[in-house]
Parts: structure tokens; sequence; C-alpha cells
């Protein structure tokens, strides 16, 4: 589960397909891809289903045949721990990691919040930023990991 801030779900689409693997963003219309292109992201790697339809999850099980990597919106459903179940499975057994963002997905091995943590600003001059002034170079972004895979990353 990823809440927050929408890079960390585009920062791993461009690792994925930047490294020569396939990856979907499923249900997430708001994504910009500029920005993942500035990520360093292979479009042509990449398959977008902004509006997936009335069962989301389905969609994404589905394109886990074929994908290295299913970015998941679920648009403020829950699924229950029964499909959340399933869906994991078959992402595991597809060896397909599953990102879902916006909603309530049981059972989840670990949970990301991302946050916006401040800007580096470029050409602003000398001194503290001033606003108005320069352009964002970097966005500088807290995460946060709970959950069993977590513990295990973390040491």
């Amino acid at each position: 589960m990823l809440s927050g801030a929408r890079s960390l779900t585009l920062r791993m689409v461009a690792e994925v397909t930047a490294a020569g693997g396939h990856a979907a963003i499923v249900g997430q219309p708001e994504m910009g891809l500029l920005a993942a292109v500035q990520m360093g992201a292979d479009l042509e790697r990449l398959a977008l289903i902004p509006d997936p339809g009335r069962d989301p999850v389905e969609v994404a099980a589905v394109l886990m045949d074929g994908l290295d990597l299913v970015a998941l919106g679920l648009g403020g459903r829950r699924v229950s721990a029964g499909r959340a179940r399933a869906v994991t499975a078959r992402a595991r057994q597809r060896e397909c990691t599953l990102l879902v963002s916006g909603g309530d997905w049981p059972g989840a091995a670990a949970r990301l919040d991302a946050r916006v943590g401040g800007y580096e600003v470029l050409g602003a001059g000398s001194g503290d930023p001033r606003p108005g002034y320069g352009r964002i170079g970097r966005v500088l972004v807290d995460i946060r990991t709970r959950g069993r895979l977590a513990r295990v990353a973390g040491g």
C-alpha cells in the first residue's frame, strides 16, 4: 500500500521501464507522465489504463500476466481480505510487483507513506529562496514504511 506523494509510484515505474521491464498504471488518471519521463521512464514500456471501469482489481490482475509492475489506484475502494490474498498470490506467482494506492488493501506486506518534505530551488540567487523566483530543481520526499517487508528491508 502506498499513500501520499505520487512521485514514489512514478520513480518505481521509471526504474522498472528504464531497466527494460514493463509496467502499467491502472486507475490513476492524474499521474503526470512528464514527471515519469524526467525520472527516466521509457513510455514505450508503459501501459496506461486511466479508467479501468467498475473493477480495477480485475484489470490489474489480468495485466500481471505480462508485466513486471502494476500500479493500481483503488479510487477509495476497499478490497475484501479474500480477494486481496488471491490477487497478491497471483502477483507473486507471475513475479509481478503490485503497488496499490488510494484505498484499503488488507494484509499488505508493506505500507509506504510518501510526503513532500521540501524543495530545492534553482536560480533564485543567493540566500533563502524568494517566492516567484527560480525553478524547482528537486522535490524532497520523506518516506515512512510499516509492515512485514518494511522490517526486512530496514534491517
